[in-house]
């Protein structure tokens, strides 16, 4: 990349690029540039900076081809604007702010084009159980159900039935939280289905082509954790499956064209990993 980044965000475009938004040095600046990554090529280019710089933020590729960046935080403190690219143009447009300033909240696009942002942190409220639906049509943010509890660092994962399955994550009261949750969007509610047998934050979730949700990895307990489970969207329960070879966290899982998921670096406590592995469904 053009400039070294942490706590960014990675998003494919409709046109195949992949762009790469905001972040932080590790020192005193927040970026607001954004590049473009072309696979033929693999050439790195500098496209439209956003507006505000962020780290800690979301971005979700809209039906439309757009792509909405919302929340994070700079020097300003905390932020609940949010900002559309169009990649036609290479430029950035303001949209709407959310109801709430959030980091660590997580972004999901329904089956009817809206995006479901859930929980996250701020200094008002600390650890959050709200949740928000932006409207592409429209440019606006409405509020939706709250979900059961307030939780950082989760994760939430497209069901095939077209509910969001929300997974794990921190907060003040319970600590870490092997609690699970689903959004319908039909009705804008949450109900509580499965506890997964370990409590994790950091963790990975990845919808299978059989329906099922992997959850791998993760930390708990000051300890980086190499378990992962299986969520039975049919049974609503949770069997422990194949732990991966090396404890991690802040990794990340790709689910290949192969069915393969792939899991890549990560940490655990003062070691950074470039290892992989693969997982493979029976």
């Amino acid at each position: 990349m053009n400039v070294a980044r942490i706590d960014h965000t990675a998003s494919r475009l409709a046109n195949g690029l992949v762009l790469v938004i905001g972040g932080h040095n590790g020192r005193a600046s927040y970026f607001k540039s954004a590049e473009l990554y072309n696979e033929s090529t693999g050439n790195w280019t500098i496209t439209g900076n956003i507006s505000i710089a962020r780290r800690f933020h979301t971005a979700t590729t809209l039906a439309n081809g757009l792509v909405l960046v919302a929340g994070g935080r700079n020097n300003d403190g905390y932020l609940n604007s949010a900002e559309l690219y169009n990649p036609s143009t290479g430029t950035w447009t303001t949209t709407a702010n959310m109801n709430v300033e959030r980091i660590d909240h997580t972004a999901s696009i329904l089956a009817n084009g809206l995006v479901l942002v859930t929980g996250g942190y701020n200094d008002d409220v600390k650890y959050l159980n709200s949740a928000e639906l932006y409207n592409p049509s429209t440019g606006t943010w409405t509020t939706t159900g709250n979900m059961n509890a307030a939780r950082q660092f989760h994760t939430a994962s497209a069901l095939e039935n077209g509910l969001i399955l929300v997974t794990g994550g921190y907060n003040d009261d319970v600590k870490y939280l092997n609690s699970a949750e689903l959004y319908n969007p039909s009705i804008g509610t949450w109900t509580t289905t499965g506890n997964m047998n370990t409590a994790r934050e950091f963790h990975t979730a990845s919808t299978l082509a059989s329906g099922s949700v992997l959850v791998a990895g993760g930390y708990s307990c000051a300890s980086s954790l190499n378990s992962a489970e299986l969520y039975n969207l049919s049974t609503s329960t949770w069997t422990i499956t194949g732990s991966m070879s090396i404890a991690r966290y802040y990794h990340t899982a790709s689910i290949l064209a192969n069915g393969k998921v792939l899991v890549t670096s990560g940490r655990s406590g003062t070691a950074f990993f470039n290892s992989a592995e693969f997982y493979l469904s029976i």
